[in-house]
């Protein structure tokens, strides 16, 4: 690949700076504020963003690098002032919240159905426990009227039995 003489290098910075500013104003359809992003709008290959490695080792800054670290920055900047540039960065922070949300309302109502299923369980036992002792007192009363089978009847008073006052 043939090296970049000085304005072809100008050049492909400004189409970088523009391509910048395009998508800090106005993020295109289907991108984001990325390198990625950068680099097919300004029509440069993203390889001139990062550091190349020399043959002995050494390091250099890519052709572009100084513009994408300003680039990065500026997206940080901004998202840090509360203005996110890409809406799905956007989405992606209203939907980890709505999780979170979710989340503990889930949390609130399993321990709302614990506290109601052990509330269940003393409730259905003190019932049974209140059946079982009317069934004792039932059939005690039963076996104290087989006990008793002479029953005493009190006279009637057949005939002219006054009814009402006795005045």
């Amino acid at each position: 690949m043939p090296r970049l003489n000085a304005q072809d290098k100008a050049s492909n910075e400004a189409a970088v700076r523009a391509a910048m500013e395009q998508i800090l104003r106005d993020l295109p359809p289907g991108g984001k504020a990325d390198l990625k992003t950068l680099a097919q709008l300004s029509g440069v290959t993203r390889t001139g963003f990062y550091a190349k490695r020399n043959r002995d080792g050494t390091s250099r800054p890519g052709a572009y690098q100084h513009v994408a670290e300003e680039f990065t920055a500026r997206v940080q900047a901004l998202q840090d002032a509360g203005e996110i540039v890409d809406p799905r960065a956007a989405q992606l922070e209203r939907l980890k919240k709505e999780n979170a949300d979710l989340r503990d309302r889930v949390a609130r109502r399993d321990g709302e159905v614990a506290k109601l299923t052990e509330f269940r369980i003393l409730a259905i036992s003190r019932l049974a426990a209140q059946y079982d002792e009317i069934e004792r007192l039932r059939s005690l009363l039963t076996q104290q009227d087989e006990a008793d089978d002479v029953v005493t009847h009190l006279p009637s008073r057949e005939g002219n039995a006054p009814f009402g006052s006795c005045s």
